[in-house]
């Protein structure tokens, strides 16, 4: 991910500049030491200094990883939850498929993805299971097109469940497979965090344009639990967030409401209106509030140091 990458480039700068401090200091003592033995006690206790110094955020970022524990615990319950649920309900979609149910098959379809995209940058972390599970025509080789929103086109494109017994039953197989894996994947604290800002880029870069679910016009449903995915790692790291700075900790808090509150407008029948409903201004209200969003929200990983 783009955020993770630019700490990391930015935390080699620091220890490059360190390093480079270190040889400078290393070379004047040395220098200093041929000439007087006071200047070479100066330097001993310089280099010790150093040496304190250079250990000091080795140690600050263990006691931060340590204050993540309760943090990653928890959203790893909320994954499997939510891959719990995915799983049920992709095989209730799948069998209405497999009968040739179209009218069932599509008042699941929407429903079933919401579990995906709360939890979208674990399965993201998992290799190809994004793609294969989430892929866009358009997205991969058309020989590997699979998951949802193929069935997407068969059923509201194409209106026929022909062909699409393969391609039902490999979602499943691959949400299953999402489930087995989400017990033992690796959560860093740096996920945390960039998964939060990864799932507003999702909104803003497919959601709220309506190219995600382009035959199905269901955009909201995948907005809205991209939104909620955000929106509890920001609960989780609240506690965190406020002991830094309550005050960004409550700018982004009162800006998931305003977002929540927007959506909500548009519910409907335990579910969301057809994108094409929305008219053009109320596209751009979207947006802007997704924004007013998102620009606290990226400062969340250099405040917490992950």
């Amino acid at each position: 991910m783009n955020i993770r990458s630019s700490l990391a480039l930015s935390a080699l700068a620091a220890t490059l500049l360190t390093a480079g401090c270190s040889n400078s200091s290393t070379d004047t003592n040395s220098a200093n030491a041929a000439s007087t033995s006071s200047n070479t006690g100066t330097a001993a206790a310089s280099a010790s200094s150093s040496s304190d110094s250079s250990s000091a955020p080795a140690s600050a970022s263990a006691a931060a990883s340590a204050d993540f524990t309760a943090a990653i615990d928890s959203y790893r319950e909320y994954v499997i939850t939510e891959t719990d649920a995915l799983v049920k309900d992709t095989g209730a979609f799948v069998d209405a498929i497999n009968s040739g149910n179209i009218e069932e098959a599509k008042k699941l379809y929407a429903p079933a993805r919401m579990h995906y995209e709360r939890i979208e940058p674990i399965a993201e972390a998992l290799g190809d299971l994004d793609p294969n599970i989430d892929a866009r025509d358009g997205d991969v080789d058309p020989s590997e097109w699979r998951g949802f929103h193929r069935l997407e086109k068969a059923l509201w494109e194409d209106k026929s469940t022909d062909g699409t017994k393969e391609y039902a039953d490999r979602l499943l197989s691959d949400t299953k497979l999402l489930r087995a894996k989400v017990e033992t994947v690796d959560i860093e604290p740096s996920l945390l965090v960039t998964g939060a800002v990864e799932l507003l880029n999702e909104v803003s870069t497919s959601k709220v344009t309506g190219e995600e679910d382009r035959y199905s016009r269901t955009d909201l449903y995948d907005f809205a639990a991209n939104v909620e995915g955000a929106e509890k790692i920001y609960e989780l790291l609240k506690p965190n967030l406020a002991d830094k700075d309550p005050e960004l900790e409550k700018k982004i808090g009162d800006s998931f409401t305003v977002l929540q509150n927007e959506l909500n407008s548009y519910a409907k029948d335990g579910g969301y209106v057809s994108y094409d409903v929305l008219k053009e201004d109320e596209v751009r209200k979207l947006s802007q509030n997704l924004d007013a969003l998102a620009e606290p929200l990226s400062q969340m990983g250099t405040l917490l140091g992950v």
